[in-house]
């Protein structure tokens, strides 16, 4: 179990986002009640979260649940480029994770095409011809091990199962895995704010309330969407991440997959094709915590046989883009 360690939150900031996780979209009143604080509190306790934390709640689509191919891209750059592509990336729709890594000189980037021509810009068009790109690699995401919808804070146990259970949103039986196309808006905003009222809704919709209550419903239950919540792990005194590249036996993929998705330091977890099988994003406290986890849990681990490891100088872009202020 993970304990945080933070001169500025404390447990109930930890509470309130592990809440968030679970259900992004529930009422203050709800979490209040749950938690056993006022509704003033978790609405004072989030408006600070969001300045000081970058707490942001969205709503995303499952591509694995909707079967959408999803690549890991890295790409090799010019020092001087990969913060201006790294950003550029951050820009376009079909990217949800970005990282600066390697001194700068590495870009780390998972992708997820919603057409075959959107594979086929990205990857054969602009990339390529980008002077600062001097070299890409696209791995495909096969399998998710640990992830999505599954977020990194339930490594703290900051809710117990009577507090998860009351947190856990009252969905209907889960129907068909697929979007519509008059979802497109309803997600358009969503994607934006997940926490957006449905005045905002019916406005970008033009459908009412109820209807949009049902469908946002359906969908969830279905696992085509799920909110989530994004923020800076340092400020929950863990502010180094890195990418790890694990080569394993093939019979051993599955068993080393499913073990690393129950270490507290792993934050994402898939199995790829390309020259390493499995990609791995660890968050850890320090220098000194991610060398004692390759030496350790991950080190000890039959099955592994080479490991590469991507410290991440600087994230980009975590879920979806936030412009500028």
């Amino acid at each position: 179990m993970l304990r945080m360690e933070s001169d500025a939150f404390d447990l109930l900031d930890l509470q309130l986002l592990s809440a968030l996780e679970i259900d992004g979209r529930a009422p203050f009143s709800r979490i209040a009640a749950v938690l056993g604080v006022s509704d003033r509190t978790i609405a004072r306790r989030y408006r600070r979260l969001c300045a000081e934390a970058g707490l942001r709640v969205v709503v995303l689509r499952d591509a694995v649940r909707l079967g959408e191919d999803q690549w890991m891209l890295r790409l090799r750059c010019a020092p001087d480029g990969a913060a201006v592509i790294a950003d550029a990336l951050a820009r376009r729709p079909d990217t949800y994770w970005i990282g600066l890594c390697s001194g700068g000189t590495e870009i780390a980037c998972i992708t997820r095409p919603r057409s075959p021509g959107d594979h086929d810009d990205l990857l054969l068009g602009k990339l390529p011809r980008t002077p600062s790109v001097v070299e890409i690699r696209a791995q495909q995401l096969l399998h998710r091990f640990y992830g999505g919808p599954v977020g990194w804070l339930p490594r703290f146990r900051a809710l117990d199962a009577e507090q998860t259970a009351a947190l856990r949103p009252d969905l209907p039986e889960p129907g068909p895995v697929r979007l519509e196309p008059e979802d497109a808006p309803l997600l358009a905003v969503l994607e934006r704010d997940g926490r957006a009222g449905y005045p905002e809704l019916q406005r970008a919709t033009g459908r009412s309330e109820s209807a949009l209550r049902r469908r946002l419903s359906a969908l969830i239950a279905s696992g085509a969407v799920y909110v989530d919540a994004e923020y800076d792990t340092a400020a929950l005194g863990f502010p180094k991440t890195a990418m790890l590249w694990i080569t394993t036996s093939p019979g051993a993929l599955d068993s080393v997959g499913r073990t690393l998705a129950g270490h507290d330091e792993v934050a994402f977890a898939s199995a790829t094709a390309g020259p390493s099988q499995i990609v791995v994003t660890v968050v850890v406290r320090d220098t000194a915590a991610l060398y004692a986890y390759l030496s350790g849990p991950l080190g000890h681990l039959e099955g592994v046989q080479h490991v590469e490891v991507t410290p991440i100088l600087r994230g980009v872009k975590q879920l979806t883009y936030r412009p500028a202020r």
